[in-house]
């Protein structure tokens, strides 16, 4: 059994709050960068432009990409040969978010109550999610997610007699319907499958994995081609100004279901599509 303080995940989910708010993953500057060489019209190669000098100065300069420094999100792959020490594991991820975003300087958008509202001041409590697996070892991926484009979001409860036909509705018309508001060039999460909950949060895990990776099964690996191409097709564009670029990346993340039902979630993301990850 292999102990690991509290102190040392605060630690980690810190400085992940930080580098994950300042630097851009290297597949989603790949994935812009691509389409700013695929782009001809005048106006979408402008802003693409300008996407890669905004993410090339926050490298440079260690400041956010975004003023949204969004809502963190942590996700945990707990090794169950590993005992944590030292204190509560909830209370020292969310002393993790909260030193990274004051110490960072990151804007803090979380309210303490989702109707009287009223601002925490800290960027606290974190979305948590754990999850027990093999091993003596914590992944710990840090993604702050902004509003404006989770905001757009949408879940439906299918029937199975909606098809796959209907899936795909669902997602270009869940994109159509965002259009400008997320800041495209967006990423796109879609999560098919197992409860109302479980597949609103596949849809989330989906933009946590690289862009340009694809879906281990063959049939929706060819889906996420197709539905990338579909949408690239709407004409949306970049930051909603016309274009071929509206979205650099679809994944499908699914799972088990029940025999009566075939639920769909879509979770999107702006062309800040951040998050890191450290195993300890």
């Amino acid at each position: 059994m292999r102990e690991i303080q509290c102190s040392k995940i605060t630690e980690v989910i810190r400085k992940l709050c930080i580098e994950a708010n300042e630097h851009l993953p290297e597949d989603v500057k790949c994935a812009i960068k691509t389409a700013r060489k695929e782009e001809d019209g005048e106006i979408a190669k402008g802003i693409l432009d300008n996407i890669i000098e905004n993410y090339e100065i926050a490298d440079r300069e260690n400041v956010p990409i975004c003023q949204d420094t969004g809502m963190a999100v942590v996700f945990m792959e707990i090794g169950q040969d590993v005992h944590i020490t030292g204190g509560d594991l909830t209370e020292c991820v969310n002393e993790g978010v909260r030193q990274g975003y004051t110490d960072g300087y990151l804007r803090k958008s979380v309210v303490k109550d989702p109707i009287r509202r009223g601002n925490t001041g800290d960027n606290t409590p974190a979305i948590l999610y754990t999850e027990i697996v093999p091993g003596e070892q914590i992944k710990i991926t840090v993604g702050p997610k902004g509003f404006g484009s989770e905001n757009m979001s949408r879940i439906m409860m299918f029937k199975p007699s909606a098809g796959l036909e209907g899936i795909k509705d669902f997602i270009i018309e869940t994109v159509k319907f965002a259009g400008p508001n997320p800041c495209p060039p967006m990423v796109v999460g879609v999560g098919i499958g197992g409860t109302f909950d479980r597949c609103a949060l596949l849809a989330k895990k989906a933009l946590m994995r690289p862009l340009g990776s694809s879906n281990k099964d063959p049939f929706y690996a060819d889906l996420e081609k197709e539905l990338l191409l579909k949408i690239n097709s709407l004409g949306i564009g970049p930051q909603g100004l016309g274009g071929r670029t509206t979205a650099i990346g679809l994944n499908i993340e699914t799972f088990p279901t029940h025999i009566a039902g075939m639920p769909c979630a879509v979770n999107i993301n702006c062309h800040v599509t951040r998050h890191k990850t450290e195993v300890i």
